[in-house]
Formats: C-alpha cells, structure tokens, sequence
C-alpha cells in the first residue's frame, strides 16, 4: 500500500527542502508526494525551488502533486498588473530578482504554464490536502478559491467535519497543529523554523531545520 508523504510551506528555502527529501523513506514512483503550495518568495532560492518541484512533476507526473498557495496565485496576478503592490509586500521582490535578465523581467513558458497548472487541492479515500484550508459549513465542492488559499482562524479552530482530515499548511505553527479532523504542517522554515513532512495515514513526521 502506497504512503502519502506532504511538505508544507517552503518559501524558497532549498537547502532545506533538498536535505529534508534526502531523508524521507520515500519509494519514488511508487508513494504520493505533495507538496501544499507556497515554493516561492521570502526565502533565499524560490526560483531553484520551483524547477526541483518542476523537475519532480515531470519524472513522477501520477505520483508527485503540487498544489497552489496563495504566493503562487498573487505571483501570476502580478504578472497580470493585478494587486502588484499586495505581492511585493509579501516578499515577491527576490522571486522577480531571480526572474530578471538584464534589468528586464522573463518568466520561462514553462514556469507560467506549471503555475497555471496548479491545483487548488488533492483529494484521496481518507484526506484533502489543500494550502491554507476550508470555509467550515461548506462541501469541498462549494469552496471559494481564495478560502482554500488564504483562510486562518474559521477553518483552524472549527469543529467542521469534511468527513476527510484536512492536511494543510499556510499558517505556521512552532510544531505541527493535531486535530481531529486536520494536521497543520507549516512550521514556519523561512521564519528559522522547521520545513516538515507529514507521513500518512502512520501520521508521522520528518523535520529538517531551515
């Protein structure tokens, strides 16, 4: 039976990540692997951060599954003019240094066409596994795109059964957040925390300071 491996928010922090994938008992190809959105902005690699997760996509398209964050989503409105200040704000700047070729912005194809291709959520038998979580009250079907990306406190401290444990990131924790119905897994890794995959259904885990 195949495990289910999730990373939360990395934020560009690829020594990280590379050391933490280093040590997951991880049977390629054969395990899930998804990764809960948020690759880019405020840490130091965003752009190296992207291509590994890209590169995985590819070797492992059924097995490897990225999900949209909420970075990712304010990162294809700023390069539509939308809410440009909003994403600077949120530490967009050293993701569009790494993107600049001579002073000029250039975003390969493929990264926008990988962006766009983002799911917002994996579902499975037992699990959804989404960025930032669920408006409480509400099936998965009538989940407003920005509640999935950028709720907090509603969805963190509800009750709500979605009959499924939510897995979830965006908001970070010192230690991984355990409820009945959902595990948060961001622990904060650009903030000098911990980056932190989850191992499922063992609901174990693997931490590797950032």
């Amino acid at each position: 039976m195949s495990d289910i491996y999730a990373i939360g928010d990395i934020h560009g922090c690829l020594w990280a990540l590379e050391a933490l994938l280093e040590k997951l008992p991880l049977k390629w190809g054969e395990d899930y692997l998804v990764f809960l959105g948020d690759y880019i902005d405020r840490g130091p690699d965003p752009r190296k951060v992207l291509e590994v997760i890209m590169e995985l996509k590819e070797t492992y398209p059924e097995r490897v599954i990225p999900l949209l964050g909420n970075h990712e989503w304010m990162f294809l409105r700023y390069l539509e003019g939308v809410e440009t200040e909003a994403y600077l704000l949120n530490g967009g700047e050293l993701t569009l240094l790494q993107f600049m070729e001579r002073g000029v912005l250039r975003i390969p194809e493929e990264v926008i066409t990988f962006l766009k291709g983002l799911p917002p959520y994996f579902e499975t038998e037992k699990y959804i596994f989404v960025h930032a979580g669920l408006r409480p009250g509400k099936p998965l079907s009538e989940q407003k795109l920005e509640d999935l990306l950028f709720i907090r406190n509603e969805f963190i401290y509800s009750d709500y059964d979605w009959g499924k444990r939510v897995i979830f990131a965006h908001t970070s924790f010192p230690r991984p957040f355990l409820a009945p119905n959902k595990i948060g897994i961001d622990t904060g890794c650009v903030y000098g925390g911990e980056l932190t995959a989850l191992v499922l259904p063992e609901v174990d885990f693997y931490f590797q300071s950032c």
